[in-house]
């Protein structure tokens, strides 16, 4: 999840305020001890979590006016976040607090809004975009089995050479749980997760055709028998210009981009908060030093 993710901080829940009618003192709930009113319950979920919701629901309205998200475009990301993750998906919802794949999508809209008018103000250069390019590393889809010395390792590579199936070795034999029980599957590395593993598995991955199996691989977790079943092929430099634009970017952009950003929006936008409980809500928060 990139930087722009900041925007997923924000509890999946509190946009549940906005039904709530501040003047309303319709009755909602009834018991024998006294009724509770749309008035109460808006006051109390203001002194709740009052400040982020309101914050999240003016920078939408605000952000939507100049900037264009689709739904395509939020569900190419839903995609992509499920490619990425693999079978860890519904698991990182529930990490981050959301209910549904819903729910984070209407706080993934919001995260590339402020993408977008944050993005304006990062500067790249072609030198930069020429060395990204040269670096980059096209998507590969990689399985794996891991284990913990090269006698272990050899006798792996004998079972799969005999014709024995890689997911039923990868159950059987590998220290990784977690990707065994997937029969070995890492999902995708591309070239925003590869930093995230061993260089040397990275090289030996990148090195393999399709379907091709490695000899052992020792890294610093053991040793790796490592099969890539998918492989994308890197394209001319002209027909990513744009995308690697985009990634570099990202990489650049950081919370204080997207803070600088969002107070040059509400202004421009003359924002103004009738109630006073709430006047400090799109206040900038500062980083403690260090941060």
């Amino acid at each position: 999840m990139k930087k722009w993710i900041l925007a997923l901080s924000l509890a999946g829940g509190v946009l549940a305020l906005s039904a709530c009618n501040q003047s309303g003192s319709e009755t909602i709930v009834e018991s024998k001890a006294g009724n509770v009113t749309q008035e109460e319950l808006y006051n109390a979920m203001k002194e709740k979590v009052g400040d982020q919701a309101l914050q999240q629901l003016v920078y939408e309205k605000v952000l939507s006016k100049k900037y264009k998200v689709t739904d395509k475009d939020v569900n190419e990301k839903i995609e992509q976040l499920k490619k990425d993750l693999g079978t860890n998906f519904e698991t990182a919802l529930a990490q981050y607090g959301y209910k549904s794949e819903e729910d984070l999508k209407s706080t993934l809209k919001l995260g590339m809004l402020q993408e977008k008018a944050a993005m304006k103000d990062i500067k790249v250069t072609d030198k930069e975009l020429k060395d990204y390019y040269d670096n980059y590393k096209p998507e590969i889809k990689v399985r794996h089995i891991l284990v913990k010395d090269e006698k272990t390792a050899n006798d792996v590579e004998k079972q799969l050479k005999s014709g024995k199936k890689f997911d039923d070795v990868a159950k059987k034999e590998s220290t990784d749980t977690v990707s065994a029980q997937n029969g070995g599957d890492l999902g995708v590395i591309n070239n925003q997760n590869a930093a995230q593993y061993d260089k040397d598995f990275i090289k030996a991955a990148y090195a393999l055709k399709v379907n091709e199996i490695s000899a052992p691989v020792k890294t610093q977790f053991g040793y790796h028998i490592i099969q890539v079943t998918e492989k994308a092929e890197k394209k001319p430099y002209d027909e990513m210009k744009k995308e690697i634009e985009y990634d570099v970017k990202s990489s650049k952009l950081t919370n204080d981009d997207i803070s600088k950003a969002m107070e040059r929006e509400i202004k421009d936008a003359n924002v103004k908060i009738s109630d006073k409980d709430l006047k400090d809500a799109l206040k900038p928060q500062t980083t403690p030093a260090g941060q």
